[in-house]
């Protein structure tokens, strides 16, 4: 029986109708990212407006606001010379070998990906079912949903606690039998952190065989600790990173996942190894670099923690409810619809993000540079006049 039968077997042997194993066989094993009516949204949600037509400020889709280190903009430079090979050296290589230092973690245990989006997609396809569902907080990044309902896979929806936390206990006692748990820590939209501890105690009481994903996108941008030595550890977590968060490497596609070396075999079924291996060796450079470089990654956190208060205290001068943030966004309560605040900062030439369903009131607002965010204060009171 050849990888594809036997991956479609895998899928109808967890619960999914034979139609539906060929459906997701069909996108998963295409061997490219894909979002087309149908499919699972792969990429990054897109809340701004249509390419060419972007506001002077732009603080709405939790990008950095300037790109790569200097130092690791030009290794990215010096690779392109030799970008007439598939694999001119051992650029992949050492990519591995510098986050597995970092992170305490064997070099096995890490993949490199042309983003985060496709192994986030591909982890709920290979751990939930219509048997084994998926809990999430909500609110919360919505990619791991749409996949999941795409699939046919139940999801489950658990409230935050009142300070924001992802609630683990009511995240298990709400389906005590899930294939995935999904943890984004800090989280997205509301920038707060999810203790190591609480997600130590999700690992310890879960059910046997599930898996707890923890989305680490913007864990450079707060103090907050890594949930990497529980993969070190050998637990049943696997940890999701993103370079296009601190690192201002959002065009060049590059993230990781790290993982015991069974739990990439089980997301790389679906013929993931190929997606694993069409990395740009440009932002594998990149990225390399831009992780050895710690007082250059504290300063932008620094840069950034800056912008974030002075408009925190603002807010609070202007009387405007937001919810603290340890990340580079946050979401503030307009106490009317958030659409029409929306549309009347982009009218200003500040674009914010949007709101979530919970929160119909509410919008995140991305952190970006300290002019930005003095620029988004001058559009803010010019609003509340």
């Amino acid at each position: 029986m050849n990888d594809q039968n036997d991956a479609q077997q895998d899928l109808i042997q967890r619960g999914y109708s034979r139609r539906d194993a060929a459906r997701i066989l069909g996108v998963l094993g295409a061997g490219v990212a894909v979002a087309t009516a149908g499919t699972p949204v792969w990429a990054q949600r897109n809340d701004g407006p249509e390419e060419g037509n972007f506001p002077k400020v732009r603080i709405g889709s939790n990008e950095c606001w300037t790109g790569p280190f200097p130092v690791a903009q030009a290794a990215a430079a010096k690779i392109v010379s030799h970008a007439n090979f598939y694999h001119p050296g051992t650029e992949v290589t050492d990519f591995k070998k510098t986050l597995a230092t970092i992170e305490g973690v064997p070099v096995d245990y890490v993949l490199p990906w042309p983003g985060s989006s496709d192994p986030l997609s591909r982890i709920v396809v290979a751990f939930c079912s219509p048997q084994k569902g998926l809990v999430t907080a909500d609110v919360s990044y919505e990619q791991p949903w749409g996949t999941a309902e795409w699939a046919g896979a139940k999801v489950t929806k658990v409230p935050l606690t009142p300070d924001y936390r992802h609630d683990v206990k009511a995240m298990l006692a709400a389906n005590p039998d899930a294939g995935l748990y999904y943890i984004c820590s800090p989280n997205n939209p509301t920038g707060t952190l999810t203790p190591v501890a609480d997600i130590e105690w999700l690992v310890a009481n879960k059910p046997a065989g599930s898996i707890v994903l923890v989305d680490e996108a913007y864990l450079h941008f707060s103090h907050g600790q890594s949930a990497a030595p529980l993969v070190a550890q050998g637990k049943d977590v696997i940890v999701l990173r993103t370079f296009s968060k601190l690192f201002g490497m959002a065009g060049m596609r590059l993230g990781a996942t790290i993982a015991r070396p069974d739990l990439h075999a089980r997301m790389m079924r679906y013929d993931g190894k190929r997606m694993s291996t069409n990395l740009p060796l440009p932002s594998v450079v990149c990225g390399t670099v831009a992780l050895t470089q710690k007082a250059l990654i504290e300063q932008r956190r620094a840069e950034m923690i800056a912008a974030r208060d002075f408009t925190f205290a603002h807010l609070t001068k202007r009387g405007v409810k937001f919810i603290p943030s340890d990340a580079n966004m946050f979401m503030v309560d307009w106490g009317k619809p958030a659409a029409g605040v929306q549309a009347q900062f982009l009218a200003a030439g500040v674009g914010i993000g949007r709101n979530w369903a919970p929160w119909p009131t509410m919008s995140r607002v991305t952190v970006g540079s300290m002019a930005d965010m003095q620029a988004f204060c001058a559009a803010l009171d010019k609003i509340m006049v």
